[in-house]
């Protein structure tokens, strides 16, 4: 059954939506900086390309290791990340 669910969303807009974090990704990259996030995108990719059957966890609870985007740079981070491609990802 998640495979069938797979295809169906794949084919109704996965496509799409994943080459959308793919190119964000890449946009990511070309700067030093934005590395964790192009990395974070290609994570993201693999949930929107097959989301069936996936399930995302955290790090701490994974390796008992806290997130580097909890702090005040991570904030930051994210307040830039939503401005310059989260916006457009989401429209």
């Amino acid at each position: 059954m998640a495979l069938f669910g797979n295809i169906i969303w794949f084919v109704f807009g996965g496509l799409i939506m994943g080459l959308e974090w793919w190119l964000a990704g890449i946009l990511c990259f070309i700067s030093i900086v934005g590395i964790p996030w192009g990395k974070a995108c290609f994570v993201i990719l693999q949930f929107t390309f097959w989301p069936f059957e996936k399930e995302a966890t955290s790090r701490k609870h994974k390796s008992g290791k806290d997130d580097i985007g909890r702090g005040t740079l991570g904030l930051i981070g994210n307040v830039f990340w939503l401005i310059s491609i989260g916006i457009w990802l989401a429209i």
